[in-house]
């Protein structure tokens, strides 16, 4: 069975797992996958949902310690530390390949998302979830620091406040509390009510000049922990280089003649 199935509408790739845990197979599957969809020229957009009973339990703990156990736990000198090192950045690979995509990713959770289910939709754009999701940065109660982004990552997204919380005390959190501290957008009644707000999302971007959406998110993470003026050369810079195309007139003149624009990304 395939841990990550693909389909596609238009410009929008809609990605869904179908374990509701992460083994090692899965950590591969996923950096291949979103590092294909980074060549796709014509792509504006992916969505990631679960078809599983949950969003993601996180790390299937059994078959990571079948694959990785002796590097995990044996200690050591010097190269079994720098073989588990070398271990670590290589699954860390595997979201980052979603955080530097060059589209927008929107995430659907509906039930549980779990340890590095929240790395997952913490490396995506927009996290939208069903009413009855829950999040946890759970690594700290089985003696892990979360080391595959979301301590990276949450601090921009909901602040590091809320992060020091549920990392440092691992404990879960609704849909509404998720929502009220920015961790998703909107919570839907179900699964189903959070898929379809996905693609709503997707879609919305998708319709948008596809090189000027790319834009926009470089100069998101380039701003990213940066000053302000650092973030202000970096935008000028990037609209001297591209700001002229026919999207760009082709704005206008739907404007003038109040017709939705149809932008082809040139």
């Amino acid at each position: 069975m395939d841990l990550i199935t693909q389909s596609r509408e238009g410009d929008v790739v809609t990605l869904t797992l179908t374990a509701p845990t992460m083994t090692p197979e899965f950590f591969a599957a996923c950096e291949a996958t979103f590092t294909a969809l980074a060549g796709d020229a014509s792509l504006r957009a992916v969505v990631v949902r679960s078809s599983a009973k949950a969003f993601s339990y996180g790390l299937d703990l059994p078959k990571a310690m079948a694959a990785y156990g002796p590097v995990m736990t044996g200690g050591g000198l010097a190269p079994r530390r720098a073989e588990l090192h070398t271990l670590i950045r290589q699954l860390q690979r595997s979201f980052t390949a979603i955080a530097t995509c060059p589209v927008p990713v929107v995430a659907a959770v509906h039930g549980a998302c779990i340890g590095g289910g929240v790395d997952l939709i913490a490396a995506c754009d927009v996290r939208v979830a069903s009413a009855d999701a829950k999040f946890s940065v759970r690594e700290t109660k089985i003696a892990i620091v979360a080391d595959l982004g979301s301590l990276q990552r949450l601090p921009a997204i909901i602040g590091p406040a809320h992060t020091r919380e549920l990392a440092l005390t691992g404990k879960d959190i609704d849909a509404a509390r998720a929502e009220r501290i920015g961790l998703v957008t909107q919570v839907a009644a179900d699964r189903d009510g959070a898929w379809a707000a996905a693609q709503a999302v997707a879609a919305e971007i998708a319709a948008n000049p596809p090189l000027t959406v790319r834009g926009v998110k470089q100069v998101l993470e380039y701003s990213t922990g940066k000053s302000v003026d650092d973030g202000l050369a970096y935008v000028a810079s990037w609209n001297a280089a591209f700001l002229a195309s026919e999207d760009l007139v082709e704005a206008a003149t739907a404007f003038a003649q109040k017709r939705p624009p149809k932008f082809t990304g040139r």
